[in-house]
């Protein structure tokens, strides 16, 4: 797996995605994309019973190549490595972003783990090498990044509407203690690094 991947959020609201595999992997995957609002079709030879209260579309059985057709982005957990093979290149003369689960060499992107505390959205990366170790610091995040953070967000969202509504940019404004007087206004405290309270924070 490359070293250099390039972070990237995906809006996938609507947009067509295609899960091959449907175990508890699988399961997973289909989940995650219909947090993001992702239409999710999902084809298996063997679907496990908690697909059923799911809002995705099944076929149960063998993967086609047709299935590919209008898909924007493709997830394969299947255990079998002839098949990803064959999903991973169909997917890449087509320009479809595809992932395999557990396999980083037949993947076009990998997947992060993943802290949502609405729509702050705290993400670690090992680039496929070590999922383990992405758990494990996702879990730190967990206890560090508590739900409050939540109305933060949302306060500063409103901050930012402010702003524009007076015709200023938001680039030319030093967030900080905006953020930092947010933040102590819902009695969070978090210790950081000295170095890392240096300068200003603009966005």
């Amino acid at each position: 797996m490359t070293k250099n991947q390039f972070p990237i959020n995906l809006n996938l609201e609507g947009r067509s995605c295609l899960v091959v595999g449907a175990g508890r992997i699988g399961l997973r995957k289909t989940e995650q994309l219909l947090a993001a609002g992702a239409r999710v079709t999902v084809v298996a030879p063997e679907v496990v019973s908690e697909f059923a209260g799911l809002a995705v579309t099944i076929h149960q059985r063998a993967f086609e190549l047709a299935d590919l057709d209008q898909q924007r982005l493709v997830i394969t957990a299947t255990g079998n490595r002839d098949l990803d093979q064959l999903i991973y290149d169909t997917c890449e003369e087509r320009g479809i972003w595809i992932n395999s689960a557990d396999d980083p060499e037949r993947c076009a992107f990998t997947l992060p783990a993943v802290v949502r505390r609405g729509d702050l959205m705290v993400t670690v990366s090992t680039g496929g090498n070590s999922p383990a170790l992405s758990s494990w610091m996702r879990q730190k995040l967990e206890a560090l990044v508590g739900p409050e953070f939540e109305e933060v967000v949302n306060e500063l969202a409103q901050e930012r509407v402010l702003i524009h509504a007076d015709g200023r940019s938001t680039e030319d404004i030093d967030w900080k203690p905006i953020i930092e007087k947010i933040v102590a206004s819902h009695n969070i405290h978090m210790s950081c690094p000295r170095e890392s309270l240096q300068g200003t924070v603009t966005a």
